[in-house]
């Protein structure tokens, strides 16, 4: 492709100053989310490059100093000199807001980084940054770094080395080399685990996109290319499923106003698992292409079963939820002027995307089932849809199992549920305790006005392992759903939650994070939009209480007691805590009740591709996969192994 691409095509919309004293209102947080964000801005901007259609290949290396380059082979940024702000187009894209190549489609007909915030926040929040670029055969360096004035003040991305030429090359693209900026986020660190993650699912969005992950300090080097795009993601996401039929299949359509492309496989389990993409962007919580997708793929199944003579005219339509039971789907779609909407953002809005997306998705689909090979795809397909609708419909199924849900928010809860006075559910906590005993301290310690708690009696079932109807059946998850109130499934309505924080609270043991495991299997699987929506927390219990005399400390986790037990000397005494129970109401209202004091630590699903794959391992069928993923990623030799994994990290 030859098309132009020079300073001028770079519209400024108008310090980075803004950006240091706020940074949570540019990257969300100054946590581990946000150090990442800023490195996955400069990503973003390498597969925008590729995606349209420019280069093949991302590197990204770590330094052992914390500092990360990413290197593409693309066009190279501008560099010759703004008509309108005198300034080369590097300096531009680097030091302001808002400055970029794609609030018009002359440049990216479709891109992740729609704002144009995203290289100068990065920036601007760094303690330097130096950018090489390669362009018409030369190559070109700017320097920028974070400086203090007369004041202390510090400014970020401040022009240390203005563009100068370094002489000839044969190379094209742009390599950016920054360090985050330890004064805004301070010990917290870009950790390669997050970083390997989200490069795998890039490489399996951008087909045939080639991505190398170094590590300098540890000598390791990754290679992600997957030359089967989306169908190799569906067959890495059911590694621990079994599937019905292999390859996943793969349909796609284009038009004016966007790119669609969906792999779709079924496996034996009994939930949906959908993830979607725009611009390569997660969209967590769904939206219009999800809906569009879902319409598409019932109508079309529908109307291949008719046209196979696997449905009679005697029989109605199956629906919806028939056919995505033991569903695998990844849709991605790619398009201009994307509306998100959601607390996360992570929502597509656009209005006009569902009807678009349902009509290619329903095309598509006739067209792969017309070919005659393809025709026992359909069979296994509706096979299963069919005995989902039978456990809807037949015997223990339509009416029993309608019957069977609504009941449930008339179950008696006497003696199990503790409820709050207050009213208002956006102020009220549900604390799920495990046991009776637990529960009992738990009920005096609790301020009655907007706590309320429910004790388990036992585990509850492992919704990953069993149909709806069996879900149902079990008397601790029918209690859950009934103090809720939102019903479940298909049925979720999150308008009727009756509490705003649903709080685990369980021993700080493996039966404790057994227990934890079950519940946000079950919340994953049957309420995702809880956790979605940011409304599920996990309570964190004391493990040790020290004493000397008049002075009491509580300690959560085996890393923090050393320096605990030094900080009294000698003559104290300790007292190891082996569930909740052991801790009278007044201790547990003080370590882990009081809002004032108590630590929470809120669940959410920042990498839902991921979630599910650890879901499907850890809670399913397959023990050689769980097996696996134990022997690689836990340490039992660890006193705090379950302390550091139970922090929700």
């Amino acid at each position: 492709m030859t098309r132009s691409y020079d300073s001028k095509d770079l519209v400024v919309l108008d310090g980075l100053d803004a950006v240091r004293l706020r940074p949570g209102m540019y990257i969300g947080s100054t946590g581990s989310k946000g150090v990442h964000h800023i490195l996955w801005e400069i990503v973003d901007n390498s597969i925008d490059e590729i995606t349209n259609g420019f280069g093949s290949k991302i590197t990204i290396t770590m330094h052992a100093n914390g500092s990360v380059t990413v290197e593409d082979n693309g066009r190279g940024i501008p560099v010759d000199i703004h008509p309108t702000y005198k300034v080369s187009g590097a300096e531009l894209v680097f030091t302001k807001l808002h400055a970029g190549g794609k609030f018009d489609s002359k440049n990216y007909n479709y891109s992740g980084g729609l704002h144009g915030v995203g290289a100068s926040v990065t920036n601007a929040l760094s303690e330097y940054m130096d950018v090489r670029i390669y362009r018409n055969c030369k190559e070109y360096e700017i320097k920028f770094h974070s400086v203090a004035d007369s004041k202390g003040k510090v400014h970020g991305g401040v022009l240390k080395q203005k563009l100068m030429e370094i002489g000839p090359t044969k190379k094209n693209g742009t390599t950016i080399t920054f360090l985050p900026d330890k004064r805004i986020f301070g010990d917290i660190t870009l950790d390669p685990v997050i970083i390997k993650k989200r490069l795998k699912e890039l490489a399996y969005l951008n087909k045939g996109l080639e991505i190398i992950f170094v590590e300098d300090e540890a000598n390791v080097t990754k290679k992600y290319k997957f030359d089967g795009g989306l169908v190799d993601f569906i067959e890495y996401l059911c590694e621990a499923k079994t599937m019905l039929f292999k390859p996943a299949f793969f349909i796609e359509s284009e038009d004016e106003r966007l790119q669609m492309s969906a792999a779709i496989s079924y496996t034996d389990g009994y939930t949906d698992s959908f993830f979607s993409y725009v611009n390569n962007i997660p969209t967590t919580e769904g939206g219009t292409h999800e809906m569009g997708f879902k319409s598409g793929l019932t109508r079309a199944l529908n109307d291949v079963a008719r046209k196979l003579g696997l449905l009679k005219d005697k029989e109605e339509n199956l629906l919806g939820e028939d056919y995505r039971e033991g569903i695998s789907a990844v849709l991605a779609i790619k398009m201009r002027d994307i509306e998100f909407e959601g607390q996360t953002k992570t929502k597509l809005g656009n209005p006009e995307v569902k009807n678009i997306v349902e009509n290619m998705v329903f095309k598509e689909l006739l067209r792969f089932f017309d070919k005659k090979e393809n025709a026992k795809i359909a069979g296994i397909i509706l096979d299963k849809a069919k005995g989902a609708a039978r456990t809807r419909l037949a015997a223990k199924k339509a009416k029993e199992l309608t019957r069977q849900k609504n009941s449930i928010e008339n179950s008696c809860l006497v003696g199990k549920l503790a409820s709050c006075s207050g009213r208002k559910s956006e102020q009220n906590e549900l604390f799920i305790v495990e046991g009776d005993s637990a529960g009992g301290s738990a009920k005096q310690a609790r301020d009655r006005g907007f706590q309320a708690i429910l004790p388990l009696k036992g585990k509850p079932l492992n919704a990953e392992k069993k149909r709806l109807d069996q879900v149902l059946a079990n008397e601790e998850i029918r209690t859950i759903i009934a103090s809720l109130g939102t019903g479940i499934g298909e049925d979720f309505d999150i308008s009727n939650l009756k509490f705003y924080k649903v709080i685990i609270l369980s021993d700080a043991d493996q039966d404790g994070a057994h227990i934890r495991a079950i519940l946000l299997t079950f919340f994953f699987r049957y309420m995702k939009e809880l956790i979605t929506n940011g409304n599920v927390y996990i309570g964190l219990p004391p493990l040790y209480k020290i004493e000397k005399k008049d002075k009491v400390e509580y300690v959560y986790s085996d890393k923090e007691l050393p320096e605990a037990i030094e900080r009294f000397g000698k003559g104290y005494t300790i007292q190891r805590y082996k569930g909740l129970g052991e801790m009278n109401p007044e201790q547990l209202w003080d370590t882990t009740m009081d809002p004032a004091k108590r630590t929470l630590v809120r669940v959410g699903i920042d990498d839902i591709a991921n979630a599910e794959l650890l879901i499907t391992t850890l809670m399913g069928n397959d023990v050689e996969a769980r097996k696996q993923y134990l022997s690689e990623y836990i340490d039992f030799n660890k006193e705090d192994n379950f302390t550091k994994y139970g922090e929700g990290k």
